[in-house]
Formats: C-alpha cells, structure tokens, sequence
C-alpha cells in the first residue's frame, strides 16, 4: 500500500520510488494518473486498474497473481490508499486469504492540514468524506454533534458550500474552522474563520471554492468555570422545569452537545440558586 503525493510530485518518499520500481504489477485508481507520476519519475511498470467500481473484482485478480509469485503495490490518485479512497476492500479480501499487506506511509491531506492548521487541542475525529445529499449530511453531522474533539472532512469543490452550510446549522455557527485547499499545489490556501462566517468567504471568490478541500472544525471552547452558553442554560433549564435532574443533562447534552459533567454541575447550580 503504497502513498503518493497529494499535490507536489516531491512528496514521495524514497521507499515509495524503490517499492515501484521493484514490484511486478502496481494496481492504480486511475491509470492515467498514475502513468504520469511514474513517467515523471521514469519508471516503466504494468498497470491494473483498481477503483470503487470494481474492487471487488480487481481483488481476485490480485489474489490470483499474488499466489502466482508477484508482487504488487496498490496506490492511489493522491494521498495514502484506502483512507477515503480504494484499497480497503482490496486489503480485507487478501489478509482474509493469508497475503502479507505491508504500509509504505507517506503523504496524507488531513495530517498535512492538521500540521499547518495550529490547532492546539490534542486528538481528532477522521469522518472522511460527508454524504452527498443533504438530509444524510445533516444527519452525519448529527452524530458527531457531541464530540468533544476537532472534526476533520474531505470535500469535494461542488458540494463545499452546502457542506460548510449544513455544518453551520448543525454544529453551531460559532465554532472555528479551518478551510485548508489545494493542499500541497501552487494555489494552496488556509483560512480560519468561524462556521457562521465560512459560506460568505466562500462565495465572495468563486476560485476558492475551486480543488480539493480539508475542513477542520474545532470542538467548541471551553468556557470559564460556572459560565454556560445562553441557548444550552434555557434548554436545560426547560428540561429540568419537566424532568428530574439527570434526565434533563442527559438530553439536554443530545440535544445541544454541550458535556453532561459540565451541565449537571451547572443544573445543581441552578437548583441551589433556586432554592
């Protein structure tokens, strides 16, 4: 499983030119692709094509040459195979039938932008690529409401705006994002802004809705102690007018992402105020 570069054909390791020039067979996403990178590179190899539509099938093919004594490298168009792009199926059909799949890392989208984003809190959460329609969008976006982690996605130029859109509404229009383009090309681009403000940069420049995207959305921030957002203190305070105390931080913490340690803190707060 071989990485290559997402942009600059310089990004490829060493290791990465070696294990080309050596295997019998390179399986591609898309051969005219990766024709150009190994002609930039003057490698002459036997191509296979590998994709979403036939992986499948691709699979057996490769099992079979396998087991004949080849050797093979799986790559992709861009990027590190089977992390929001083919090789997955690829890899669970051949270590289910005892082939040895080994990583050759090298460039991925998401770590470069994670690196050059200066986000400072630890850990993120890899949701790849969002639904294409909207109501399943929306419902992705849902369930990843109450991560208390950055949120990092692929997308797509023709779909960026809604995406980023539908973020907004759901994840809260006062959270940060990064929008990290063309990432590694001569038109790369970062900008920060929050989620409310990202649809209006977006389609002030029609070139800046153009490539590949990285959206990096930062876990809302923590807040002083005993301080709690305006809309997440009513809707607790609603909940809590209705139920008892720990029904209420449960849902209120579905309903508004906020953390149930923090809210029912907040709720005895609010009774001992109360009382």
């Amino acid at each position: 499983m071989v990485a290559t570069p997402i942009g600059n054909l310089a990004d490829i390791t060493l290791r990465a030119l070696e294990v080309l020039k050596a295997v019998d067979l390179i399986a591609a996403e898309d051969t005219r692709h990766t024709s150009g990178l190994l002609s930039h590179y003057a490698i002459q190899k036997k191509l296979l094509a590998v994709h979403e539509h036939n992986e499948q099938r691709a699979a057996a093919q490769l099992l079979e040459r396998l087991r004949g004594g080849e050797s093979v490298a799986l790559v992709t168009d861009a990027g590190t195979p089977g992390i929001s792009d083919p090789g997955a199926v690829v890899v669970d059909i051949l270590r289910d039938a005892g082939i040895a799949v080994v990583p050759v890392p090298g460039a991925s989208a998401v770590i470069a932008a994670m690196s050059a984003a200066g986000i400072r809190a630890n850990g993120f959460t890899f949701a790849g690529f969002l639904p294409a329609s909207g109501s399943q969008r929306r419902k992705a976006l849902e369930a990843l409401k109450t991560h208390d982690a950055t949120l990092a996605f692929y997308e797509a130029p023709h779909r960026v705006v809604e995406s980023v859109r539908d973020m907004a509404a759901v994840l809260g229009d006062e959270r940060r994002l990064t929008i990290a383009r063309e990432l590694t090309k001569t038109f790369e681009t970062f900008h920060r802004c929050r989620l409310g403000e990202a649809v209006e940069w977006l389609q002030a420049d029609p070139n800046q809705q153009r490539g590949e995207f990285v959206l990096l959305v930062e876990a809302m921030p923590e807040r002083a102690s005993g301080q709690m957002a305006p809309e997440v203190e009513r809707t607790l305070k609603l909940l809590m007018a209705e139920l008892p105390l720990k029904q209420a931080v449960k849902l209120a913490a579905e309903i508004t992402g906020a953390k149930k340690n923090a809210l029912y803190e907040h709720g005895l707060n609010i009774k001992d105020s109360d009382s």
